[in-house]
Formats: structure tokens, sequence, C-alpha cells
């Protein structure tokens, strides 16, 4: 079968934000799930610090990424659990430090039970820019030093999308890398690189200020929900 992704490589360092663009199709959410380990290429390597990610002990890997897929699930169960990945023994300062990032804070405590509130079923039901914002705490859950952010903005209001930007920043600040999967020029306000593809391939990578003065723009096709 044709490749989904081919030839493709580049290198990131801590606090780098990159943005990826392209048509549907061209493997954007493919890139997405490798980079966070839930698929592994058939050839080449991803490397963390030098290390493919299966020379890292499963447990603690998992502890430093934080993804966003495209289609966000609750688990039936409380806010703070589905924000807190169920941990066990959930760290209260960083389950509100995610919220806040995430700009849902306020939304939870609005809610009839706070961050106890149930969701994950149908009896309590939530708009999909809620359940969106939701799934931004729990990638940011634990300050996690990789953030992959696979169309974070595909169900955001303009203050959801701007809580976007903002979190974007925030977390390169932290010296976290953040890599968004995106149709939406707006997240080029918060990032410093540029990635294009086409086809699977690398139609260009590097820096931000220099993809906008050579004009390289992605050409976009139709909204839909396919890397």
């Amino acid at each position: 079968r044709p490749r989904i992704l081919n030839l493709v490589s580049f290198s990131l360092e801590p606090g780098d934000g990159l943005a990826v663009m392209g048509n549907s199709a061209s493997g954007k959410s493919s890139l997405a799930r490798l980079l966070v380990g839930a698929w592994k290429p058939d050839i080449g390597d991803y490397r963390l610090d030098g290390a493919t990610p299966d020379q890292w002990p499963a447990d603690l890997l998992g502890r430093h990424i934080g993804y966003l897929p495209q289609s966000v699930e609750l688990i039936p169960g409380s806010i703070a659990d589905n924000i807190a990945r169920f941990d066990a023994e959930i760290d209260k300062e960083q389950l509100f430090t995610a919220a806040r990032i995430a700009g849902v804070h306020d939304m939870i405590l609005s809610m009839p039970e706070g961050y106890s509130t149930r969701v994950g079923d149908v009896e309590h039901a939530l708009s999909g820019g809620q359940v969106q914002r939701l799934g931004l705490a729990r990638a940011l859950y634990g300050d996690p030093k990789i953030l992959i952010l696979d169309e974070p903005n595909a169900h955001l209001d303009a203050a959801g999308d701007e809580a976007l930007r903002s979190l974007i920043s925030i977390m390169r600040s932290r010296g976290s890398t953040v890599v968004v999967m995106t149709h939406r020029p707006s997240v080029l306000n918060s990032v410093n690189k540029v990635l294009v593809l086409h086809k699977g391939q690398v139609a260009h990578f590097g820096e931000k200020d220099a993809f906008l003065k050579n004009n390289v723009r992605p050409v976009e096709g139709p909204r839909r929900h396919a890397g």
C-alpha cells in the first residue's frame, strides 16, 4: 500500500511551537499518532532526547506526553477523573493548573458539582466545545514536556480559540515542545516553526517568519476529520 508518510524528517527543541498544516488526507493526524507513540513507523524512527519510545519505560514516557486527538471522548466519571486520566492519586495542584491554562476552571466551577460533576454519558452530555476544552485540560495534566494537539480548535468559539493561543504560548514558556495540527492560520500567532505536508511528504519546514515572508501557503481543501 502507498505510504501515508514518506521521507518526513525534522527536529524540534524544548520550547519550540510547530504548526503542521496541509490539505485533508495529507498525513497530519498520522504524524500526530506517530509522535505520541500510538503508531510505530514501518521505516525510520522517532527519538526523544536521542532514545526511541520503546527505550523508555511506558509509564514514565506517558506522563511526559500530552495528546489531544481530533475526536475527544470523555470516560464515564467525574471531570476531575477525566482531566487527571483516572490517576489513582490525583494531584489537585496539577489538576487546577491544567484547567486554568486550558481556560476551563471557571466553567467547571459553574457546573452543579464542580470538579466532581459526572460526565461521559448521555445523562450528562456536554457541548462539543466543552468536551474539546476538557480534552485540552486532560492533555495538559502533569505538565507534559511534549504536547501534541490534533485540530484543537475544531469546535472552539472565538473565546476558546484565544484560550488555545494563550495555552500554546504558556506551555512553550514552561519549556514544553508543542506541535499543533491545524487548518486555521490563527495558530501561527503562537508558534515559531511551520511544517507543511503534501501527500504525506514535507513541502516546507522552517521558521515561521520565513514561511510568512515567502508567502508559502498550504492549499486548504474541505474541512474533514481525516489526517
